[in-house]
């Protein structure tokens, strides 16, 4: 078990080593892109890449306060699906109305990868490479889709 200074500085150190890995990659906009912390542009609606000690995943997130909202831009992504799951190479799960580990309401397009741990520097390879290729497919998908959630900004 490791302390909570201990946890924090590995968290960083697997975020560190990602974002050297993955910042070469230009947007496809071709732009430099944080990919970490991906802006979308729209408040309230994220990327989120999220690792544990159990599992990683990656998510489109809609977090708006209300919920109406929230179920609007979700009902936005499932026209959108097709061109989605055509970018992504595989189809995700799709979460309306759910909690988040803080117990807030959300809705997301999620995809997990189980049995995985940042606390094990051996899953690392295998977490950069969960987590690269669906961060860039996202943002391929984005370049495009952006414009359908200009009404949203």
């Amino acid at each position: 078990m490791y302390s909570k200074d201990e946890a924090s500085q590995i968290r960083q150190a697997f975020w560190t080593a990602f974002g050297q890995y993955i910042a070469p990659q230009l947007s496809a906009d071709g732009l430099r892109t944080n990919w970490i912390n991906y802006k979308t542009g729209i408040k309230h609606l994220n990327f989120k890449m999220q690792v544990d000690n159990r599992s990683a995943y990656i998510a489109i997130e809609m977090a708006h306060p209300d919920a109406g909202m929230q179920e609007l831009q979700f009902e936005q992504f499932i026209e959108l699906k097709t061109m989605l799951h055509t970018y992504l190479n595989e189809e995700w799960e799709w979460q309306l109305h759910t909690l988040d580990e803080n117990h807030k309401i959300i809705s997301r397009i999620i995809r997990v990868l189980p049995s995985t741990s940042i606390f094990n520097r051996n899953d690392w390879p295998v977490l950069i490479s969960f987590f690269k290729p669906r961060i860039i497919a996202l943002d391929e998908f984005w370049s495009v889709a952006l414009y359908s959630f200009e009404m949203f900004k």
